[in-house]
């Protein structure tokens, strides 16, 4: 399918500097990176299927289109954002269905009564001529209930792999007991219909109210949710003070927070260990010290040799790339490569190369390809 036909050629008094190209050293595991945009507070970038266009949100409310080689252009329409902290623009993915509805998937975090605020997800047709802008947007799921402060949203996005069902990252808003409380969605896994409703056969489907949408619970602070090729359902979430986790996230199970941790509280008192509790589910891989994770894929391509099925996870506090190989239902680190910089984001570009965005303002997107 050919790439539409979009100018996004910047005007002449304002074209962007050109891209500059960098060499890694060896720790970088034989990686040549190229610097090829900028972005104001990046949190996810999508490819749109049949392509070279992707999709970047940024924090405080933008939605762009960019191509390697042009300037990125704003989408218009987008949805008021209560921007803060951990909160604002977040997640963006093509419907199963893009090719043919020219549908998307947005989440973010939007303000309620009295100073609480909590993250939605909405859909909307993307229109991309003259002009582009989105059409129709509509709220069709809503964290609950909305409480103060202004982190662990989560609000990742993740399709099943036959195209029926919408999973959703919410976490526990720092708020530690509502990840147990199966009458709330805060601090959980749910799966959903396309329009947004419980999906038939949930585990919990008999209690009726937000119950019915949960998938799987105990979770924290989840900014990582993918399919592997075997069709299993992943996430990727922050523990406290050490104890991150990667979790193989299996239908009406209990991933323990705040009842254990591989970390402890921030204030030094212990958590007690996944290992005390065999009867919640415990994590594939945990790091102490952590890595701070901003997302993950399963590398598919061809282009970096011997990489295919494994998992590539950003690294916040550890400022790169985490690869990690999968067996069975646990992982292990297969190498890091260090980018010098926090990183939010990363996908796989159609060509099978490597993009990665930064964190923060000024951002850089980078392209990596074997060197």
């Amino acid at each position: 399918m050919a790439a539409p036909m979009i100018d996004l050629a910047p005007p002449s008094e304002s074209a962007p500097p050109a891209p500059v190209a960098t060499i890694t050293p060896s720790a970088t595991n034989n990686v040549t990176i190229k610097d090829v945009a900028r972005f104001d507070e990046p949190w996810a970038m999508a490819f749109l299927p049949g392509t070279s266009y992707a999709l970047i949100t940024e924090k405080k409310g933008k939605l762009k289109l960019w191509r390697e080689g042009l300037r990125s252009r704003d989408i218009a329409g987008v949805p008021a954002v209560d921007y803060g902290g951990q909160g604002g623009f977040g997640d963006v993915m093509p419907a199963p269905d893009y090719a043919q509805s020219k549908m998307i998937y947005l989440s973010w975090v939007e303000a309620g009564q009295r100073g609480k605020r909590g993250a939605v997800v909405g859909k909307a047709r993307l229109l991309l001529g003259k002009e582009m802008r989105l059409d129709g947007l509509k709220v069709i799921w809503r964290q609950s209930p909305k409480t103060t402060g202004r982190g662990h949203y989560s609000h990742r996005i993740a399709f099943s792999p036959d195209g029926q069902y919408l999973f959703v990252a919410s976490g526990e808003r720092q708020l530690f007991t509502p990840a147990q409380d199966l009458d709330v969605n805060l601090g959980k896994v749910v799966r959903l219909t396309l329009d947004g409703k419980p999906a038939p056969g949930n585990p919990f489907a008999s209690r009726g109210g937000v119950g019915a949408e949960i998938w799987s619970y105990g979770h924290r602070n989840l900014l990582g949710l993918q399919f592997d090729a075997q069709g299993r359902l992943w996430d990727l979430e922050h523990g406290p003070a050490g104890g991150d986790e990667l979790n193989l996230v299996k239908p009406g199970q209990n991933y323990g927070w705040p009842i254990v941790s591989d970390g402890d509280h921030y204030d030094g008192r212990p958590i007690p260990r996944h290992s005390t509790r065999p009867d919640l589910a415990a994590p594939a891989i945990s790091w102490n010290p952590v890595i701070a994770p901003g997302d993950f894929i399963f590398y598919s391509g061809k282009v970096f040799t011997g990489w295919k099925g494994q998992v590539i996870a950003t690294g916040l506090g550890s400022g790169g790339l985490v690869r990690m190989q999968i067996t069975g239902e646990t992982a292990r680190e297969v190498a890091r490569i260090d980018l010098g910089n926090r990183i939010r984001e990363v996908k796989e570009g159609p060509d099978g190369a490597i993009w990665v965005l930064e964190d923060g303002g000024n951002a850089r997107l980078r392209k990596l390809t074997p060197r």
